[in-house]
């Protein structure tokens, strides 16, 4: 039986399709968009349009940007002799909050997963490849996630960067600032020895 009138339970449909978004919520967000002004509907609508629209890929890191190259890659703050390489977008925005690195990105739009049937050739590596080829490029830093597929990544990445002489590092994993050690489970404390530097 169906419960609602074709437009409302189509946008129902259509919410329901983004990721995190039940059926419960997508209702809930369809009625908040019916009772929404004319005019915030529009500006929404046009919001979604737009950053399809605008947003591409930047040819040199491969991030999400509005203008080509992006701001970070055309940045003379920034020391092009490091690059760092990330799995996703959402993860270049998370290095800037830190305002700790200085240095350019690569995203390389997911990992190696046989499991779900993506090799090297379905993410970014030959373009990073080719951005090091230069004599520009000192060190690559690998920030892949710390899981299964994140790790093989970054193993992959290393053993293609290191006969070029390039200094390969990875991001050090390990217990969080603020966290227990009681609560933290064996490969973390693992993770944690290893990383651990002079103080």
């Amino acid at each position: 039986m169906d419960y609602y009138i074709e437009p409302i339970a189509r946008l129902i449909s259509e919410l329901s399709k983004l990721p995190g978004i039940g059926n419960k919520t997508a209702q809930r967000l369809a009625f908040y968009i019916i009772n929404m002004p004319d005019e915030q509907v529009g500006q929404l609508a046009s919001a979604i349009a737009e950053v399809k629209n605008k947003i591409r890929y930047c040819s040199i890191c491969q991030n999400i940007t509005d203008v080509n190259p992006c701001r970070i890659c055309t940045n003379p703050q920034r020391d092009p002799s490091i690059i760092c390489v990330v799995e996703d977008p959402r993860d270049v925005i998370a290095m800037e909050k830190t305002r700790d690195f200085r240095g350019l990105y690569h995203v390389l739009h997911g990992v190696i997963s046989p499991m779900n049937g993506i090799g090297p050739d379905d993410i970014k590596i030959k373009e990073l490849i080719a951005r090091v080829s230069d004599d520009t490029v000192k060190e690559v830093i690998l920030a892949t996630n710390p899981d299964v597929e994140g790790e093989a990544t970054a193993v992959y990445i290393s053993k293609l960067l290191k006969p070029m002489g390039i200094k390969v590092t990875r991001i050090a994993h390990g217990l969080p600032v603020g966290g227990d050690l009681e609560y933290a489970d064996e490969v973390t404390l693992s993770k944690a020895l290893e990383g651990r530097r002079e103080m």
